[in-house]
């Protein structure tokens, strides 16, 4: 007979959701993982930083973690989108596309981030390949490579000071008039900084790989990295929809053991963390 009424569910299946579910499973509790497989990295090509897996591709390092956690008897997995949420005297009713209702004592919600691109062509497909979020995670492979940073303001301040050295040369496109003067920034290396303050409106790129960056006034700039600072949303509503306290960054907010301010209701991973890594969000989810 097919089991609906579990200890915990969790709503993710990526790495916070497989890690939670690891730990729960050597407990031995009785834990549905629902996941739909689009993860935000589904479009890096590598992961790094992260002990043991560094270089690998995040798909590879998902389907590991799945097989360790579908080891365990007590674990099951079902690739369904979950629709709705509810909460009740017993804990929550959980209902999945296919129309089939779930029980559980406590929920954790592992179902990330989704990022607000901006409406420039070509810059979807390049997201998480040249064009790129953390240098930490990808800074490395295009060190030395003339870099472009997308952003304004504070957010432009804080990203070339943090890599100015690994270039020589870095170019931050504002997409407007500077809030910010070239001065705040720290650049102990040297590195040759320019803005360009045209808007960008095109991407010209090689399956992911940016070759050029188009301006309104169709002059060109040849880059082969740029960096970008995403507005983001919460992949799923159901953190609002239940009650949770969300901060003024957009994150559910939660204690350290991953508690949010709802009864029973857990959270990890970048749904409730900036350090946007696998490696953090695995140490979220075994918390």
């Amino acid at each position: 007979m097919k089991r609906t009424n579990f200890d915990v569910i969790i709503i993710g299946g990526s790495y916070a959701g497989s890690a939670a579910a690891l730990a729960l499973g050597r407990a031995m509790r009785r834990v549905m993982v629902l996941d739909n497989n689009d993860p935000c990295n589904r479009n890096t090509p590598h992961s790094h930083n992260f002990l043991t897996h560094d270089g690998r591709a995040p798909s590879e390092i998902t389907s590991a973690g799945l097989e360790d956690i579908l080891k365990y008897p007590t674990i099951q997995l079902n690739k369904q989108q979950v629709v709705n949420v509810t909460k009740n005297k017993m804990g929550f009713e959980v209902i999945t596309e296919d129309g089939t209702s779930y029980s559980c004592k406590k929920l954790l919600l592992a179902s990330g981030i989704r990022d607000i691109h901006p409406s420039i062509e070509g810059f979807s497909d390049c997201w998480g390949i040249s064009v790129i979020h953390c240098p930490y995670c990808h800074g490395y492979e295009v060190r030395g490579e003339k870099t472009a940073i997308l952003a304004n303001s504070v957010a432009a301040v804080h990203m070339a000071s943090l890599i100015a050295h690994w270039t020589s040369e870095l170019i931050i496109l504002t997409n407007g008039k500077p809030e910010f003067d070239i001065s705040d920034i720290s650049n102990e290396n040297n590195a040759a900084i320019s803005i360009i303050e045209k808007r960008v409106v095109k991407i010209e790129h090689t399956n992911g790989y940016l070759n050029k960056v188009f301006f309104e006034d169709s002059s060109h700039l040849g880059i082969s990295t740029m960096y970008a600072k995403l507005s983001f949303e919460q992949k799923t509503p159901f953190a609002a929809l239940l009650g949770c306290t969300i901060n003024e960054m957009g994150y559910v907010e939660v204690d350290d053991f991953k508690r949010t301010s709802v009864k029973d209701l857990y959270a990890a991973g970048d749904n409730s963390n900036m350090a946007r890594s696998v490696a953090a969000a695995v140490a979220a989810g075994t918390m």
